[in-house]
């Protein structure tokens, strides 16, 4: 397995002794590089929502054939994050770095000059396929370099990176499409991937040592058509279109496709996880599921799937409300999100602070209570909100998220043996993609369900629209009340204290 960058023995719990008491400069440059780059890539998957309307136009595609660039994106990353266990394992951290880093800047470059759908299709796979490397590779990274009782603060950058690029991207693309086209939302990252990729070749250095975990082929393709199943059923369900189709069309709607590829994703994941349980006896499981084993960690992913749920179901319904119902222009719209993003990032470290000096639920009760009372407040609103009073919400609401995720990482993989930490990484982003879908899945679909019947009626968008956005989000609204209750079982490790 894995050892630590201090050369560390596993045992059965991650002991203060074992940790430095500072952290490591050379670490701390590697941590540094590494958020730049998710930040960069976390941000490039979600300037592509705004712009397919431009790039259908521009490319001469159907609706439904340009949604499949977010598709695609999404698939690939439920097919990647889970081999991660195994790869930061096998690989060191500058090998996984340029590797990743790589495809991104390929499948950047690919979008960029893509002739057609097929080309831009491509390039959003390949670029998928570094993103899906790089949180866990962070993540992992931070466990194994920063002294267990300062990880809330470098955990506060995470949450910062997790949190504010999915809400950039939005009025970034926004503004590109304002004044240039959409090839630009991919000329602009390009630079700064490029960047990243030199420096890191450059002078990122391997921390810890590689080990040669066997690699079970079975246990890959079982991964694959799990979650990867699961994920495409959801972005089926929840793509908001009718069942109707044209010439040509396929004979299945979406809503009967993605009904078959959830059932189907189900059925492997029960197959894969059974596999996993028997591989694990022998220490050859692609995933090692006795992260699970921790209640801390159990409880805490699943506060982080609600959280997830609600958070990306609301950056993709949201613009829709704004542009359909309240009239805003896209660039409009990207501003609403923006005030709450700049937030969030500015209290991440503050976050990771509290959380090192008082724990978890200080943060975390009250950050889930924010969570939802905003999602309850939106399934008030309607076509005649207030703009200023829609962005108000919306950054109480990433107040409340920056309060929960900075706990949630630090006391979700601080609860697990040393050993595990990748493992624990890749379930945590794995199932952060699949209840991202979930939210989205949920929420654009009993929007648009009762936006196709208002339609129906003869309603314009802006009244059909509006009991739609209330029902989806009172909808989110019950669902995050989960979270507000796990929150009191959340406990800090007890490595984590600060040392008197």
């Amino acid at each position: 397995m894995t050892s630590t960058a201090t050369g560390a023995v596993p045992t059965q719990r991650p002991q203060p002794q074992h940790q430095p008491a500072e952290i490591d400069p050379r670490g701390m440059r590697v941590i540094w590089l590494l958020l730049v780059a998710a930040f960069v890539a976390i941000l490039n998957e979600t300037t592509m929502g705004i712009a397919i309307p431009a790039l259908n136009e521009d490319l001469g595609l159907a609706p439904e054939l340009g949604q499949w660039l977010t598709s695609a994106f999404m698939l690939t990353m439920a097919v990647v994050i889970p081999t991660t266990g195994f790869l930061l394992q096998r690989f060191t951290t500058r090998q996984i770095f340029i590797a990743a880093m790589t495809l991104f800047s390929i499948g950047t470059l690919v979008c960029l000059v893509a002739p057609g759908f097929a080309a831009l299709l491509l390039g959003r796979v390949i670029q998928a396929a570094g993103t899906g490397i790089m949180m866990p590779l962070l993540m992992t990274t931070i466990m194994n370099v920063v002294p267990a009782h300062s990880r809330g603060r470098t955990m506060g950058l995470v949450g910062l990176v997790m949190s504010l690029a999915p809400a950039i991207g939005p009025t970034l693309s926004g503004a590109v499409l304002e004044l240039l086209n959409w090839r630009w939302t991919f000329a602009i990252v390009l630079p700064i991937a490029l960047i990243a990729l030199f420096v890191g070749a450059k002078w990122l250095t391997n921390l810890g040592e590689t080990s040669k975990p066997p690699l079970d082929v079975p246990s890959v393709i079982l991964s694959a058509l799990a979650f990867g199943g699961i994920v495409f059923g959801l972005s089926q369900l929840g793509s908001g279109q009718g069942g109707e189709g044209g010439a040509g069309a396929s004979a299945l709607s979406p809503v009967a496709l993605g009904s078959i590829a959830l059932v189907a994703g189900l059925v492997m994941l029960v197959l894969f996880v059974w596999r996993q349980l028997r591989l694990q006896r022998r220490e050859g499981a692609l995933l090692d599921l006795r992260v699970f084993r921790s209640r801390n960690f159990t409880v805490s992913v699943v506060i982080m799937s609600i959280i997830s749920m609600a958070m990306f179901g609301t950056l993709t319904l949201l613009p829709l409300y704004l542009q359909n119902v309240v009239g805003l222009d896209p660039l409009q719209a990207g501003l609403i999100l923006l005030p709450g993003s700049v937030l969030m990032g500015l209290l991440g470290p503050v976050m990771g602070r509290i959380y090192d000096a008082k724990g978890p639920r200080v943060l975390l009760v009250p950050g889930t209570l924010l969570v939802a009372g905003v999602l309850f407040f939106y399934s008030t609103v309607g076509e005649t909100t207030p703009a200023v009073v829609l962005a108000l919400a919306q950054t109480a609401m990433s107040v409340g998220m920056s309060m929960s995720f900075t706990p949630l990482f630090s006391a979700s993989l601080g609860s697990l043996q040393r050993r595990l930490y990748s493992h624990g990484s890749a379930v945590l982003n794995t199932l952060q993609q699949v209840a991202g879908a979930a939210g989205v899945a949920i929420l654009i679909g009993l929007y648009s369900s009762v936006l196709h019947a208002g339609e129906a009626s003869g309603l314009s968008i802006a009244v059909a629209g509006a009991p739609g956005a209330r029902m989806a989000f009172l909808v989110a609204a019950m669902i995050s009340l989960a979270a507000v209750v796990l929150a009191f079982f959340i406990r800090k490790p007890a490595d984590q204290e600060v040392p008197a």
